[in-house]
């Protein structure tokens, strides 16, 4: 595997994560070892600081017993105070190679060196003066000189120690320093790190929700190919198959309903062209009961020819990505006018009453398809509405669109049936003993409403049943709308896809 281009998923968030954690690890241990070191140093300074406060302190106050002692001595001459002297004498001497071995206090050298002489000098006289009288004038001039010394290991003491405080605060603020932008640093490696995530592993998976979605959807035209991790792009490759299998379906569905419904075509066209000689006596003039049996078989010849024409657009609208749109103007009054004649048997034969309301409109879209919208939308009433009902169709113009309803006063469509009653194929429940149709009508209609660039949903409340609106362009063009414009749940009741 390479290091720098992981192929699978594991391995690449277990190098984001190496990107991430290794210098943070690392900024990390090396700001420990700094704060340790800084914490040494300090450590020692106040240590040693305590200890050569301590002997300059002692080395001032030896210093002054030795004076004591002499002044003593010169005012009662008393030899024993010469003992008591030298056992001070050692006692600083101590104190003196205490001070010269304390590595930090190098700058004193020379001070204490000239303290020793000082000092030297004053108890060679003391030790003999028990033979000879001392110079106490010059001595007591030794012990001045003495202090003076003192004061000054004392003062560089103190600015030495001062000198180490400094350079701990110095190094310390450079140690925060460097430490801040070692971290600073770190922001843009964890940016880098969650972009190269984000290339590797986040736009295959977006490729991945786009190819589930257009599945999901039925847009199986478009080739799936992921690039990233392996694991990603096997599963991509997967879901290639499964377009294809999925595409191989559709297009054997969609030969088997084109090669039945021009099937179906031609004996109807006989029978119906013999339903119609019959209607107009060619062959004899019919009884009552004779022409209302012929008129039962004209309307269902009607029907059953709807039933063929929706499959043909559907299967046209499944082989094709986009449904084609024969656009001229005309005017919508006498298409509907058409319409409401063609189903008229089935109107009387459920003594169905119609209310219609048409502004005189003119329209530029695929009169075919508007036809078929209208016919399915009306069939579909006409199915469910019951017995002596309403069904209500109303055209009107709102600025630029065409706002077209059709309604009914039948048992409505449920809730939970909503969003299917525009699929392919589904038939949903048929109340009140109705038979289901073929479930493909209201997704015709759908389908070409949105070519259109329109949108169609079920309102709610104003009828007791079914009430769906179309809303589209009064001026359509050639290319029809990618979005997809199911209709919304509204409404309440039971209806199904029965067209």
């Amino acid at each position: 595997m390479n290091l720098l281009r992981p192929r699978s998923l594991s391995a690449l968030a277990l190098l984001g994560l190496a990107i991430i954690a290794l210098p943070l690890v690392a900024a990390l241990v090396t700001a420990g070892v700094q704060v340790r070191r800084l914490s040494e140093t300090s450590e020692r300074i106040i240590a040693d600081g305590v200890v050569a406060t301590r002997l300059t302190r002692d080395l001032f106050a030896q210093t002054s017993l030795l004076e004591r002692q002499f002044s003593l001595y010169r005012v009662l001459g008393d030899a024993r105070l010469i003992d008591t002297y030298r056992a001070h004498d050692a006692r600083l001497r101590e104190i003196e190679a205490q001070l010269g071995r304390q590595q930090r206090l190098s700058g004193t050298e020379r001070a204490l060196e000239e303290f020793s002489q000082v000092r030297n000098g004053i108890s060679a006289q003391m030790v003999a003066a028990v033979q000879s009288t001392p110079d106490y004038p010059r001595l007591q001039d030794d012990f001045v000189r003495l202090q003076e010394i003192a004061g000054v290991v004392s003062t560089q003491t103190n600015s030495q120690i001062d000198k180490e405080v400094a350079a701990l605060r110095e190094r310390s603020q450079r140690t925060q320093q460097v430490m801040f932008w070692g971290f600073v640093l770190l922001i843009p490696l964890t940016a880098g790190a969650i972009l190269l995530f984000s290339l590797r592993v986040g736009r295959p998976l977006g490729q991945m929700d786009r190819a589930i979605s257009e599945l999901g959807s039925g847009a199986l035209h478009r080739p799936i190919a992921i690039r990233g991790p392996a694991d990603l792009e096997r599963l991509g490759r997967q879901l290639e198959w499964l377009r294809l299998r999925l595409l191989e379906l559709a297009q054997e569905r969609n030969r088997f309903l084109r090669h039945m419904s021009h099937e179906l075509k031609t004996p109807l066209a006989n029978i119906r062209e013999g339903t119609e000689l019959l209607m107009d006596g060619a062959v004899g003039e019919l009884q009552v009961a004779q022409r209302e049996v012929t008129g039962i078989l004209r309307e269902n010849g009607l029907r059953l020819q709807r039933m063929i024409e929706n499959l043909l657009s559907f299967s046209a609208w499944q082989t094709s990505s986009s449904v084609g749109l024969e656009i001229s103007e005309f005017r919508l009054r006498p298409l509907v006018k058409q319409i409401i004649e063609n189903q008229q048997l089935a109107l009387l034969a459920q003594r169905v009453r119609l209310d219609v309301n048409i502004d005189d409109l003119s329209v530029a879209a695929d009169r075919g398809k508007m036809r078929l919208i209208l016919e399915n939308l009306l069939s579909n009433a006409i199915k469910y509405t019951p017995r002596a009902g309403t069904i209500f169709i109303r055209a009107r113009a709102v600025e630029e669109s065409l706002i077209l309803e059709v309604a009914d006063s039948g048992p409505g469509i449920p809730p939970d049936e909503r969003r299917q009653v525009f699929d392919a194929f589904y038939t949903g429940k048929a109340p009140g003993g109705h038979v289901k149709g073929t479930g493909i009508g209201l997704s015709v209609v759908m389908e070409f409403v949105v070519a259109h660039g329109g949108q169609i949903e079920i309102i709610d409340g104003e009828t007791s049943g079914a009430h769906f609106r179309i809303r589209m362009p009064l001026r359509s063009t050639n290319t029809p709308p990618v979005a997809d414009s199911r209709p919304a749940a509204h409404g309440n009741g039971r209806r199904a896809n029965a067209a």
